[in-house]
């Protein structure tokens, strides 16, 4: 960029330089600590993210550019970063004991945590292709060596190198769009695209460049039918990164999606909102009957990550029509959809000992006559991601259908409420392994601090946002209102 950055580009950027330091710091903690002290590393990580939280705070009322308008400094854009923040933290919180019995080295397994998170940052905030390229490309390789941690495991390295070719593949076909929209517009800002597109909809080019960023989108979000990764990668990968995958990863996807279609391409809504709705009905209906079959619960989890992509893209589709409600729904279920989520992963990764791998549904009989409080927990988390009141589950469910009514696509409601249905019977599954058959088996299960911490975390946020989510609903509406840079209400006017 001609003339670098400014100081208050620095200022802007904080919560992001902050960050970045601190993974920094983290990497040389594991050169320079002996071994027996690695576990402390941890705890430093954790500080680090908390400290970009608090530094993070400042921001969120801001409605800027920064970096010569290829960042934006909102609300919409602070509220996906504290989610990044929150969905690290969990996984640093769920790792030490699993790292500890896979025998694997923390300190630059959580540096790469950190690296992926900051990449997630830029993509929320990015306004600009470039930008955003370099968030995802941030983000992915951090993920594709995460993915292939263990080394010694197999099925890891083996879901590495899927997702790598799979990831690659995706991203050529998303840059191969945004080539064909810089072509059109000759810029690379989203909002210079917008006002350049504007009365040209119906140009020949634009249809190929909105198919083309919708499917490398797609592959991200694991939208059917781009989700062929997911399973394999999910059950391959080490369980805490699976959870971090499921929702830091879909979380900034979703960030981008909004970023790219409602700042730079809101005058083609008719053409990306029709795709929207095709692969919403297609990945909601594909990935709760996939689940249906499944005994590993990694890989159930995995098709029901896919099953709530698609109830995700309701509110995209919602908000073509309803831009203020649309957007508010996507924001609150991706919290939701955080706690319930990391909650579950987080029981899985309890399972997991030197003599139990832990992964199948014979693996969780007998575990509420083990761990009462454990086996209670699981049920909270799978009655939330069925949609059971009064969990999270339920109240984001609620609003996603409510925008789709509200937008007058009322037959999307009806699917959205079908599939959730369907999806009860594998999640009660999981429940009746657990209280009604057979015995527990192997070793003891061991708590660590980390772990009870998590799930205080993850059942505290899916009962109070079940029993009282306004808050959250209120902090929603005030962030979605800042996307685009006349506010999401001006944006598809």
């Amino acid at each position: 960029m001609p003339g670098g950055l400014s100081p208050s580009d620095f200022t802007a950027l904080m919560p992001e330089f902050v960050l970045t330091g601190v993974a920094l710091l983290v990497l040389l903690a594991d050169a320079f600590l002996p071994r027996a002290r690695h576990g402390a590393i941890a705890w430093f990580s954790l500080a680090g993210l908390v400290l970009t939280a608090a530094v993070l705070v400042p921001y969120a009322g801001e409605h800027a550019t920064a970096a010569r308008g290829m960042v934006a400094v909102d609300g919409f854009g602070a509220f996906f970063k504290f989610l990044f923040l929150l969905a690290a933290g969990l996984t640093i919180l769920m790792s030490p004991r699993y790292l500890q019995v896979e025998g694997a080295r923390p300190g630059t397994y959580y540096f790469l945590v950190l690296c992926a998170t900051l990449g997630m940052m830029f993509m929320a905030s990015g306004i600009d292709l470039v930008t955003i390229f370099i968030g995802l490309e941030t983000m992915a390789v951090s993920f594709y060596i995460l993915v292939g941690f263990i080394k010694p495991n197999r099925r890891s390295n083996e879901a590495a190198v899927k997702y790598f070719l799979l990831g690659t593949f995706s991203l050529g076909l998303l840059l191969y769009g945004m080539s064909i929209l810089y072509g059109l517009t000759a810029t690379t800002n989203l909002r210079a695209i917008a006002t350049i597109l504007a009365g040209q909809e119906h140009h020949p080019w634009l249809p190929l460049a909105v198919i083309l960023v919708v499917a490398g989108v797609g592959f991200k979000i694991a939208a059917v039918p781009f989700h062929m990764w997911a399973p394999d990668v999910y059950e391959g990968a080490p369980t805490p990164i699976t959870a971090f995958l499921s929702v830091g990863s879909k979380a900034a996807s979703f960030a981008m999606l909004l970023r790219i279609f409602f700042e730079g391409l809101p005058s083609a809504n008719g053409d990306w909102g029709m795709l929207f709705y095709a692969l919403a009905v297609l990945t909601m209906t594909v990935g709760n009957i996939a689940a249906l079959t499944q005994s590993n619960i990694k890989r159930m989890l995995a098709y029901s990550s896919i099953a709530h992509a698609g109830y995700l893209l309701i509110a995209i589709v919602a908000a073509t029509r309803v831009p203020q409600t649309g957007v508010k729904a996507a924001l609150i279920y991706l919290v939701v959809y955080a706690f319930m989520q990391f909650g579950a992963f987080g029981v899985v990764t309890l399972l997991r000992r030197h003599d139990v791998i832990g992964e199948e549904l014979k693996d969780m009989s007998g575990l509420f006559q083990r761990s009462p409080l454990v086996g209670t927990a699981m049920l909270l988390f799978m009655l939330s991601l069925g949609g059971i009141p009064p969990t999270a589950g339920f109240m984001g469910k609620l609003w996603l259908f409510s925008a789709a009514i509200d937008g007058g696509y009322y037959w999307l409601a009806v699917i959205g409420v079908l599939n959730s249905a369907v999806s009860l019977y594998y999640y009660l599954r999981v429940v009746v392994f657990m209280w009604f058959k057979g015995d527990p088996t192997g070793s003891e299960l061991v708590m660590s601090p980390g772990m009870a911490i998590l799930l205080a975390i993850t059942i505290a946020g899916t009962i109070a946002i079940g029993v009282y989510p306004r808050p959250l609903f209120d902090l929603a509406d005030i962030s979605a209102r800042t996307l685009g840079a006349g506010g999401i209400a001006a944006t598809l006017r």
